[in-house]
């Protein structure tokens, strides 16, 4: 791997896992030392992370971490319902049923790795990440999928905002998996309901987090 693909890629997992904040300033010569690689390809990933919005520049200050506001989680959101509930549909008419079958019986287990440890959360975020490419798969739609796969970009982040509530996490298991039985079934109009749902719900818990989150105890 070229090491701007490993800066790139090192930068962009400690953003969405919140191990860089928000208004985090990303020097090149700091950033460089930290990923053993040097300033160019530090320079090229950071431009990378600032066309997705992950980065932006902050004048003097160079490049910094970007916020996220209940304003552009309403616009994340959006977009997602626009994009996720015709995906949802479109899978329940063109996907393979047995797929989804699969990833239902697997979500109902979800719980199991939802145990107070992060390496069963990840396990969990997988098994997510999995009914995220089956339906990109089954909905046949190259540029739908490519918006969705740049829209989770910012979307883990925001899911991040909530991953210490196991009860929401518990939720959102019983969510996911009521939309790959819908889809298994080949029910678009229930795979748009559960996927509606889900989003209002999430949405939902996201911006009473970040408000409580910015509330002063």
């Amino acid at each position: 791997m070229r090491a701007s693909e490993r800066a790139y890629a090192a930068l962009r997992e400690d953003i969405i896992e919140w191990r860089l904040r928000p208004g985090t300033v990303l020097a090149e010569v700091e950033q460089s030392e930290r990923l053993g690689v040097s300033r160019t390809p530090v320079r090229e990933a950071l431009s990378r992370l600032t066309a997705e919005g992950l980065t932006t520049a902050a004048g003097g200050r160079g490049v910094v971490v970007t916020d996220i506001s209940l304003d552009s989680i309403d616009e994340l959101f959006e977009l997602r319902e626009t994009l996720e509930v015709r995906a949802a549909a479109l899978a329940a008419e063109r996907g393979e049923p047995g797929v989804f079958a699969e990833l239902h019986s697997q979500l109902l287990r979800a719980p199991e790795l939802l145990k107070d440890n992060d390496p069963a959360r990840h396990e969990y975020y997988g098994l997510v990440s999995r009914l995220d490419e089956a339906i990109d798969a089954a909905i046949s739609n190259s540029y739908m999928a490519q918006a969705m796969r740049s829209l989770r970009v910012h979307l883990v982040r925001v899911r991040r905002l909530a991953a210490d509530d196991a009860a929401r996490l518990h939720a959102a298991a019983a969510e996911h998996a009521a939309i790959a039985e819908a889809i298994a079934a080949g029910n678009p109009r229930l795979a748009e309901a559960a996927t509606t749902l889900h989003l209002h719900r999430s949405l939902t818990h996201v911006k009473a987090a970040q408000l409580a989150a910015k509330t002063p105890h």
